[in-house]
């Protein structure tokens, strides 16, 4: 499997020029059964390295242009009346699909965002009733701007917490920058990228991860530092069970792509320091003061230790 692994952070890096270690993270979501979202500045290629990563599969996918007029069911169907055979017929939404892009996701409305609740949990939709299964292996990356440019609405927090990671691509690096102009200007820099896994593929992987062993010991100290989030003073709210949880299945998803079946201590703490920040809600003065997310994740692993 450490192959395929291989083969797909290559291919989506012939489309995404010098950025090797936002590839190996969102692959390693992958493989963990969770979803991504890409948060950064309008143009730096968070919708092309999700298209990418969709391209390098050969599974459904759809792209969901969220907009201030984007409604619940261009997300998840709706039902339709046939006069002729005097019935209502499911239309299935683009949700319905094994990677889902959603571009943008915090320019529409919250209503319409509360439509990936239910979908991003249980893999489900339900349309007038009735419940319909999204394909295996499901996986939702969304994009979004950073909250200060105009026309955002801010993620809910029960929208964040689904999401198993959050990531900035950030801007290439010099050279990265001028092999990509080179690229453009040879009119290679779009060009399609071919499949080189399956969906069953994808699965195999997943399952071959969730086989990855944790010793107790790691165990409490994941839930250690989970409780860190909780009690800390500069946060009202913490780390959620579900967070725990996506961590230590991002932990074992590190693990397999690192060639073990069993984790160490530093795939725990690697793995919250991309699962817990974005769900940490601040206090009021934490907030006035600009505290940084991330950096109150890195304090606390500095504090907790495996004993």
């Amino acid at each position: 499997m450490k192959e395929k692994v291989a083969l797909l952070k290559e291919n989506i890096g012939n489309r995404i020029v010098g950025k090797g270690d936002v590839i190996d993270k969102i692959i390693v979501c992958l493989i963990a059964g969770g979803h991504a979202l890409l948060e950064d500045v309008p143009g730096v290629g968070k919708t092309s390295l999700a298209k990418a990563l969709a391209d390098s599969l050969s599974i459904s996918f759809a792209r969901i242009q969220c907009t201030p007029d984007t409604t619940p069911s261009d997300i998840t169907g709706f039902s339709m009346y046939d006069s002729k055979k005097n019935e209502f017929n499911i239309i299935e939404g683009p949700v319905v699909n094994s990677i889902v892009l959603a571009d943008e996701l915090n320019r529409t409305s919250p209503k319409t965002q509360a439509a990936l609740l239910e979908v991003m949990d249980e893999h489900k939709v339900t349309i007038d009733g009735k419940d319909i299964a999204v394909p295996e292996p499901f996986m939702v990356i969304g994009t979004q701007n950073p909250a200060e440019m105009a026309g955002t609405y801010p993620l809910p927090e029960a929208q964040l917490d689904r999401f198993m990671i959050r990531l900035s691509v950030g801007y290439p690096a010099e050279d990265a920058s001028v092999d990509m102009a080179k690229s453009f200007l040879e009119g290679k820099l779009h060009a399609d990228t071919e499949s080189v896994l399956s969906g069953k593929d994808v699965i195999d992987m997943r399952n071959e991860a969730e086989k990855v062993s944790i010793k107790e010991e790691l165990l409490t100290y994941a839930v250690q530092v989970v409780e860190a989030t909780r009690s800390n003073s500069e946060i009202s709210c913490g780390a959620s069970p579900r967070a725990l949880l996506s961590m230590l299945r991002f932990a074992q998803a590190l693990a397999y792509v690192d060639d073990r079946n069993y984790c160490i201590p530093e795939d725990i703490a690697n793995a919250a320091s991309l699962t817990l920040p974005h769900r940490l809600i601040l206090t009021a003065q934490a907030k006035m003061g600009r505290m940084d997310k991330e950096l109150l994740v890195k304090q606390i692993l500095g504090k907790v230790r495996v004993k």
